[in-house]
């Protein structure tokens, strides 16, 4: 069997990078995100570490990026309308469009996603 392909959001890298033992059966799974979530990440990771140590985990992820097509803001602008009252950010809807269109699992830990179709919910 393959290797499976998720989604990481900006929340599932932090969760990766912090060494949660619940994370760590994506390791050597198929991950993708979108600069998007890796400039959240990376700022996440500026607030507490050093510049070039928070940029050198920037870099393990760089490979990882899909390309933001046209119509995944569009999806993302129809996920964020139907779902309002739920709160979702923008750069996770994109990245939950993104892994919709893409046919591959959303992986977060973000409660707002917990019972959404596609998703890969882990705390």
């Amino acid at each position: 069997m393959g290797k499976v392909k998720f989604f990481a959001d900006t929340y599932a890298l932090m969760e990766i990078v912090q060494g949660n033992s619940e994370y760590k059966r994506f390791v050597n799974d198929e991950l993708f995100t979108n600069k998007v979530n890796l400039y959240e990440f990376l700022y996440n990771l500026r607030k507490k570490l050093h510049g070039e140590v928070a940029k050198e985990f920037f870099y393990q992820f760089r490979d990882m990026v899909l390309l933001i097509e046209d119509e995944d803001i569009f999806d993302a602008t129809e996920i964020k309308l139907e779902h309002s009252k739920k709160g979702l950010s923008y750069a996770d809807t994109l990245g939950y469009a993104m892994a919709l269109r893409r046919n591959i699992l959303f992986l977060t830990g973000d409660k707002e996603f917990q019972n959404l179709p596609g998703v890969e919910f882990v705390k």
